[in-house]
């Protein structure tokens, strides 16, 4: 049984926890973008927070799924938050690639490859993941219903 800093594992805390640490870096997206690229659309400002926060939802629920059924083999935390992180900032990239590539010549004034954000989105998933299972703890625990009293 996987523990947790609040004792019982619990699906809904990883998730809370996860869509808590999401909504930071995405705050912190939301509130740096403007100096970083003043000419930036606002509406890419709210597509960031709300980005993170729902990758932060994602990676929490994920935290159940400690095994993988077709490979038959055990998916530590470390590597599946990371593998979610950097899918979902690959399919963000690929399909917003003229307006990430903008962003990156905008902020660093180099012409550097929008698929960098993959990296990044490793990076913000590994975060999360390792709080939430941390603080919610993972596997199948996690996803077990308490009966009420």
């Amino acid at each position: 049984m996987a523990k947790s800093l609040f004792g019982k594992p619990s699906l809904i805390t990883r998730i809370a926890v996860g869509k808590a640490i999401g909504m930071l870096v995405g705050l912190a997206g939301f509130f740096t973008l403007p100096s970083l690229w003043p000419e930036a659309d606002p509406l890419l400002r709210w597509g960031i927070l709300f980005w993170y926060t729902t990758m932060g939802a994602i990676v929490g629920v994920f935290g159940v799924l400690d095994y993988h059924p077709v490979l038959r083999l055990p998916i530590p935390w470390w590597v599946r938050a990371p593998l979610l992180g950097a899918w979902l900032n690959f399919v963000l990239t690929f399909f917003a690639y003229n307006a990430m590539e903008k962003a990156l010549m905008a902020i660093t004034g180099q012409a550097l490859s929008p698929f960098l954000f993959v990296v990044e989105g490793a990076v913000v998933g590994l975060v999360i993941g390792g709080l939430a299972t941390w603080l919610g703890g993972e596997g199948r625990a996690a996803a077990e219903v308490i009966p009420d009293p």
